[in-house]
């Protein structure tokens, strides 16, 4: 008996699209914006940011280091 190749039956998918940018801030439109909280949530994002720049320094200067042939006196 011989074997009959099975039809290839394409897949349907669904492709995702986003809701419109209006559609989804309209959510946000009709609140009130807390400056304290605001000024707080800005400060917390620049000290990330900071402690990032500096992690990164010290790494490359690290790096730098490990890779400097030793000095001898």
């Amino acid at each position: 008996m011989p074997l009959l190749p099975l039809p290839v039956v394409p897949v349907a998918r669904e492709e995702f699209t986003p809701p419109p940018v209006a559609e989804v801030l309209a959510v946000y439109a009709d609140r009130k914006v807390d400056r304290t909280t605001a000024a707080r949530g800005a400060a917390k994002v620049r000290e990330s940011l900071v402690s990032a720049r500096d992690a990164a320094v010290r790494r490359r200067a690290e790096q730098k280091a490990a890779r400097a042939p030793a000095k001898s006196a």
